[in-house]
């Protein structure tokens, strides 16, 4: 199976990367400064989608059968920040966590139609459903978008077996995120978990394995989640 993953190059991606590739599938990794065969692409910028896109096609021999939209940014901005800052922040979060998104959705159900179906992945977040922080409005909203084009997708193409799914992690421990735990904020965030643990990026990197590979047709439109019962639909 020909896979293209978006921000490959750690955390949850690093991890989808490994899970995928270790299965035996082939998979055009993404991140945006390239680099150790990954593709480059900021995808703040409207023309990387397409460009992105073509090189995996390249890379995998014209053919993909999987997309996996992992790439994602979270940036905060105060509610109190000039209208210059506030306007800015919506429009980069938006455009690298649902614009460019929504654009490889595009170019996969395209190709997909032309080769008898194909699969997609997105991941979103808890914060699509709970919220985020003040800092996180934009976040919030362009996760719940992409669990609403995912559904849309499902919906609109499923009887050319055109699949759509999306996972929703909450707070997920990765390279990133470890020294934020180890301090005050990371009791917080256990607190608020059943588990009582943050998820870690190999659960995720599973959850979109199963979801790539073994989960059925008829599951189409799905979403799972993975925090803990710290949200709970």
């Amino acid at each position: 199976m020909n896979i293209l993953l978006t921000g490959a190059s750690r955390g949850i991606g690093a991890a989808a990367l490994e899970a995928l590739t270790e299965s035996g599938h082939r998979v055009a990794g993404h991140s945006t400064r390239g680099g150790g065969g990954l593709i480059a692409g900021d995808l703040a910028e409207p023309a990387s989608p397409r460009a992105i896109w073509q090189a995996a096609l390249d890379q995998l021999g014209g053919r993909v059968d999987v997309l996996v939209n992992n790439a994602g940014i979270y940036e905060g901005v105060a509610d109190d920040s000039s209208d210059e800052e506030w306007h800015s922040a919506w429009a980069r979060t938006l455009a690298v966590n649902l614009q460019a998104s929504a654009d490889l959705c595009r170019h996969a159900v395209r190709h997909f139609r032309e080769h008898g179906g194909g699969r997609i992945i997105n991941v979103a977040s808890r914060a699509a459903f709970r919220g985020d922080s003040p800092q996180h409005w934009h976040y919030a909203a362009s996760k719940s978008a992409m669990i609403g084009m995912t559904k849309t997708i499902a919906r609109g193409y499923a009887a050319e077996n055109i699949l759509a799914f999306a996972v929703a992690p909450g707070f997920t421990v990765s390279e990133m995120t470890e020294e934020y735990l180890r301090g005050r904020g990371g009791a917080a965030i256990v607190a608020d978990i059943p588990l009582g643990r943050v998820t870690n990026t190999a659960e995720v990197a599973e959850a979109i394995r199963w979801l790539v590979i073994d989960a059925p047709a008829a599951s189409t439109g799905s979403v799972i989640d993975l925090n803990g019962a710290s949200y709970v639909r």
